[in-house]
């Protein structure tokens, strides 16, 4: 797809999405023998009741999108009023911890609006207050070259899915283009920062992150993320050279969150 085409189909496909498509081909992980594996994958949640998904990439990094890092104005959140919920299933996390501080990718601007720059910078990487140990919940590691055609699968909290993860086991790579990844997974409101997983490795490594996507009208979706290596690779050096946490009381802090739970970022709603 030319680039120009894809900018357009971008500026239309933002605006999501219901939670209907795939609907039949996601797995609930309700219990800890159907979580197994998947540990790493939590929520992020927000003070005003909002969330998204993250994912361990080291046992004090979550990595998630970064427009779940702006509020409905456009004001970039305190670390303090955000949480981790790792493998939350059914109100119970396997580890829950408070966010130190966090970085965003260069290069993303909030208040932009949708664009492919956009996309291939929509990323932040979350440093908790206290490691959560790999026997517990094992981080995963970046995809290197994701092809048209590769088989994907994906974990993420949703829209009335929202108190356990589900998972797609099969979805596939549409395209990838200047940075720019799109996949035919399934994807509603919260999904934003769910990883976008390889199939059929040992170990399965996160080719992308969603950020947004659109329904078709076949009823199916369309999702889109960024060729995340070197994405993550800047990331950690900004952590890196940003100024330390500001000390925490307590790495077990509760943000309030509502039962209802409302999926959070300008991509999954309304900015």
């Amino acid at each position: 797809m030319k680039l120009t085409g894809l900018i357009t189909a971008l500026a239309t496909a933002f605006t999501l999405l219901g939670s209907q498509g795939h609907a039949d081909s996601l797995i609930r992980l309700t219990d800890r023998d159907d979580l197994f594996g998947w540990e790493a994958v939590g929520r992020v949640d927000m003070e005003d009741d909002g969330y998204c998904t993250g994912t361990l990439v080291a046992s004090n990094l979550v990595l998630t999108a970064a427009h779940c890092m702006f509020d409905h104005t456009g004001q970039i959140r305190a670390p303090s009023a955000l949480q981790f919920r790792a493998g939350l299933s059914n109100g119970t996390a396997i580890a829950t911890r408070t966010v130190g501080r966090f970085v965003v990718a260069d290069g993303y601007n909030p208040n932009v609006g949708m664009s492919a720059d956009n996309v291939r910078t929509d990323a932040a990487l979350l440093e908790l207050t206290e490691p959560i140990p790999t026997a517990v919940a094992g981080p995963f590691v970046p995809y290197q070259d994701p092809s048209p055609g590769d088989k994907l699968s994906v974990v993420s909290y949703g829209q009335s899915r929202d108190r356990a993860p589900s998972w797609q086991r099969e979805c596939r790579v549409l395209w990838r283009h200047k940075g720019l990844v799109s996949f035919d997974c399934n994807v509603t409101f919260g999904s934003s920062g769910a990883p976008v997983f390889t199939d059929g490795a040992y170990r399965a490594q996160i080719v992308s992150l969603v950020v947004g996507g659109s329904k078709n009208p076949d009823g199916t979706t369309t999702a889109y993320g960024m060729h995340l290596p070197p994405v993550l690779d800047a990331l950690k050096r900004k952590l890196r050279s940003a100024p330390p946490a500001a000390i925490a009381s307590d790495g077990h802090k509760r943000v309030r969150v509502g039962q209802g739970g409302n999926a959070s970022g300008a991509k999954f709603a309304k900015p």
